[in-house]
Formats: C-alpha cells, structure tokens, sequence
C-alpha cells in the first residue's frame, strides 16, 4: 500500500499565530523552526513513498521549500489538519492507499509511532481511520492534572473498547481515576497522540460531514467521525523511554527544548 504523509500547517493558529515558524533551540545549540522539525520527524518513518507540507500561508511555503520540503498550497477555509490534509490528497491526485497526519507542531514524533500506526491500519482491512495512543505514566497523568488545574491546554486523551475502537476523546483527563499513581507508575489513561492515517475514501468524505456539538465544544477534529458513526481504530505505541509533547501554548517551547537536550537531538 502506498503512503503519504501530510504535514497541515497553517500561520493563523488562534492559540499561538505563527506557530509553524517559531524556532527550537536542540542540544547541539541549533535552533530550526517547528515545521521543519516536524518535516525532519515526517521523512524519518521508513516505508513512506512522499512526504508533503500544506500550508494556506506563503511564509510557510517559503520557509519549507528553503529547507528542501515539497509543499502543496490549500485553501484558508481548511477548519482542521484533516480537511487540509484531504485537499492536499485531492490535489495530488488522490493516489495514495493511506494518508497520514502528522501534525507540525509534534515534532518529536518517534517515527515507530507511525509505523505502527500505518501498520495496524494495514492489519484492519475493516478500520477506516486510525490513531496511535500511549499509556500514560503516573509522571505525565499527574502533568496533564497541573495542566488542567491551572487552565492550560495539555495533552487529549482517549477511551477505547475491547476491540480497540475510539469511544471518546478529551482535552480533560478520562477516565477519571481516584487514586494517585507514582511518577513510574503506569496508569489507566492513554495519552492521544496527535497523528492519524486514513484510508482515502474516508478521508475525502470528511469534509461534506457537518461540524457537531462535540467537535465543537472539545476542538479535536477526530470527533467528527465518531460524531458520524465512522469507527476510528486506537493503535497503542510504546515510548521506549523517548519523551513526546506537542507544542500548544508558548510556555511548552522550554519544555519541547528541555526534551530535545536531554535526548540529545539536534
């Protein structure tokens, strides 16, 4: 089967504007902007026939195509990665047997990620979308608590059945546990990661679905397939000790930097 993997990035952003383009410093003292980061993850996953960042903005495009990346313009009416991500499939030609979204603002992705993730969907002749999940140590739930006390935007979480099969996601912490875990401690919540691969039907179709109340109220766009009784696939990753987080506010740029020194990335 053929893969794409889409990078959606766009300059807008109401959290953090111009976050694409903001600079992270590694551990060798080199600072390259999120989205190349991001690209540099992307083209690490071994089994990917192309690698594409879409983007509505021309400073994007610009800083993209300087460090070697192919870009595929979209429109600004894009409401989400996944519907930027089903424009750049069209707009290619919609080839691919499976697209992938690797959000540009994750850019320390491990590539297993996404290969397991591409593989499981492989395995499920049935899924038509699926997403990766990590248990969650008592460190990061306890993370995720402080986040949520203080009225920051952590990490989503997802619930999911027998068979594997998404229930719900969240920006708050669910299920909610009682107990207080210790920081090696593994936990009943999993951490979503933010990265999806899609089977092209369903991926085209996204787009003519309306918006619904849930989507709406949490902000996670994989909610519009449970919304429209389209089954999303939970593939659960290992860490292997590596340390992942998103960058979704400013006051994770120290944290992402804190991470990249300690794993010694460039």
């Amino acid at each position: 089967m053929s893969v794409l993997i889409v990078i959606p990035a766009r300059y807008a952003s109401t959290r953090y504007p111009g976050k694409p383009l903001v600079a992270l410093r590694g551990a060798t003292g080199k600072s390259m902007s999120l989205i190349e980061r991001s690209w540099r993850a992307a083209k690490s996953v071994s089994d990917v026939d192309r690698v594409v960042v879409a983007t509505d903005d021309y400073r994007i495009r610009s800083a993209a195509e300087a460090f070697g990346a192919e870009v595929v313009m979209t429109s600004e009416t894009c409401a989400n990665g996944t519907e930027r991500c089903a424009e750049a499939h069209a707009a290619i030609g919609s080839a691919f047997d499976i697209v992938v979204n690797l959000q540009g603002d994750a850019p320390l992705t491990p590539p297993w990620f996404v290969e397991d993730l591409i593989a499981g969907l492989r395995a499920a002749s049935d899924a038509e979308i699926a997403t990766p999940v990590l248990r969650c140590d008592g460190a990061t739930l306890n993370g995720f608590l402080d986040d949520r006390r203080h009225g920051r935007v952590g990490g989503t979480t997802a619930v999911f059945g027998r068979s594997n099969q998404a229930l719900y996601f969240s920006k708050e912490v669910i299920p909610f546990a009682a107990k207080t875990y210790g920081a090696a401690e593994q936990t009943p919540v999993f951490h979503h990661v933010g990265v999806y691969a899609y089977r092209p039907d369903a991926l085209a179709a996204y787009p003519g679905w309306p918006v619904g109340p849930l989507e709406l109220l949490e902000g996670l766009e994989q909610l519009r397939f449970l919304e429209n009784g389209r089954s999303v696939l939970c593939v659960e990753v290992q860490a292997r000790e590596r340390e992942f987080w998103e960058l979704n506010n400013p006051a994770d740029v120290p944290k992402l930097e804190a991470m990249m020194n300690k794993m010694g990335l460039e």
